[in-house]
């Protein structure tokens, strides 16, 4: 049978989806599941339908397919992440003793006092890494009114990475956090104006964070081996190599006014992951690693209100409340207390000829980071500027292009390591844009 290689595909790319990026949208959302999509900031994605790839928005619009559909595509992003103008507030310790070189040597501690210190920190760039993030779709008309689909995709993920020798090196490090979701939908087409669908979601997160700490140590030149010059001493605070696996569930409708004008509204629950692995605070060892990822909800529509041109939108909600902080075991190892947020999107398509179909749009994205941002996840408000391409090679056979210029804001932060402690903290401009492209292939049979 035909279909056989097509899962097959479907179960190798899934590993392959295992990629971690400066995520495009707000705090670590992935929203490019498409080139399509990319072409028009996302707009409408959970109705339109011109592909596959429709799947990762809403099952329901499984049921404007009349066959067997398949898309597979990749989009490059390429993010332009800075901290800059930062000042490093740390703690030195200075000690005032007396060393005995007698038959008992000793050293007789009279006083220590902590003192913090200012170091400015070098403008760093580059700190978000490049990525390929790949998606694969197939849906199976299993009958006039039920439709089968499978899908594999990132919904969440980030790569941020300062070099080991940066100063606040605490506050850097790695942080990195990888999915795939693996997923299964059913749809049923009810009547010739409303549709339903819904589906389980397996989700696979692999997370990296690494920090390390120091601290000045002075003291008078009668204390041996430090004199009167300080010493920098370092250690690791935050050291983590951790997998999950987590169980979420989609539902979505979609109802069809007429062939040219129709609403989506789809809803994504998703797990609180429990990761296992090599997880090590301040010296202590925990068994677990809980990360919570938001649910997401969509409402889109579409409207062709010329021949040759359509119109749509969408609005998304995120629900970031859910990830107020990271937590091993019942120890918060970093406090987040994001807010929910929401991306609003407008996009136009013009069919121009039987081949070719161009598009654009436009996005909001809202951050969820409110009063502890981070120069460990640099976030901010975005514009996405958006344009895109269809060929169609033939009947059955498409290519899509997208590209978005995204755009973000200078954000000035002051992080502390500890909330209502004053040292160690950082207080720096982060910023971050990027340049994402992406192909798509899709085929129907």
């Amino acid at each position: 049978m035909k279909k056989a290689p097509l899962i097959t595909s479907l179960s190798a790319l899934a590993s392959a989806s295992l990629i971690s990026a400066s995520a495009g949208a707000a705090g670590f959302q992935i929203n490019e599941h498409s080139a399509t999509g990319l072409g028009r900031a996302f707009a409408g994605d959970a109705v339109i339908g011109d592909n596959a790839s429709v799947l990762s928005r809403n099952a329901a619009a499984m049921t404007l397919f009349k066959r067997d559909a398949i898309s597979m595509g990749l989009t490059y992003v390429r993010p332009d992440s800075t901290v800059k103008d930062a000042k490093y507030h740390s703690a030195q310790v200075n000690i005032d003793g007396k060393f005995k070189p007698f038959s008992k040597p000793k050293l007789e501690i009279t006083g220590v006092d902590i003192s913090p210190t200012v170091t400015d920190v070098d403008d760093v760039d580059g700190i978000g890494k490049q990525a390929v993030v790949p998606n694969i779709y197939y849906i199976h008309r299993l009958s006039d009114n039920w439709y089968l689909g499978l899908s594999a995709y990132s919904n969440f993920g980030t790569d941020i990475e300062f070099e080991p020798d940066y100063a606040a090196a605490v506050f850097g490090g790695t942080t990195k956090v990888t999915s795939m979701n693996a997923g299964i939908s059913l749809a049923y087409k009810m009547n010739d104006h409303l549709s339903f669908g819904g589906g389980l979601d397996v989700i696979y997160g692999i997370g990296t964070l690494y920090r390390d700490i120091g601290m000045n140590l002075c003291a008078n030149e009668n204390v041996p081996f430090v004199g009167s010059e300080c010493l920098n001493i370092e250690g690791n605070a935050l050291s983590v190599e951790a997998s999950g696996v987590g169980v979420g569930a989609n539902i979505g409708m979609m109802y069809e006014v007429n062939d040219n004008n129709r609403f989506g509204l789809s809803y994504k629950y998703s797990p609180e992951i429990q990761a296992q692995g090599d997880i090590h605070y301040v010296g202590q060892t925990f068994d677990n690693l809980y990360l919570a990822l938001p649910d997401i909800a969509e409402f889109s529509g579409y409207h062709r209100v010329l021949p040759e041109v359509a119109l749509h939108y969408s609005v998304q909600w995120i629900s970031w409340s859910k990830f107020d902080s990271l937590k091993a075991d019942d120890v918060a190892l970093k406090e987040f207390q994001w807010q929910d947020s929401y991306h609003y999107s407008l996009g136009a398509t013009w069919y121009a000829t039987d081949n070719w179909a161009l598009r654009t749009g436009y996005m909001f994205d809202k951050t969820p980071v409110d009063r502890l941002a981070s120069i460990s996840i640099p976030d901010s408000n975005r514009q996405w500027l958006s344009a895109g391409a269809t060929y169609h090679w033939s009947a059955n056979t498409s290519i899509d292009f997208g590209m978005t210029y995204l755009i973000g804001e200078d954000v000035a932060i002051t992080e502390y390591l500890e909330e209502h402690v004053a040292v160690p903290r950082i207080e720096a401009t982060t910023r971050s844009d990027a340049l994402l492209f992406a192909m798509q292939f899709s085929h129907s049979f």
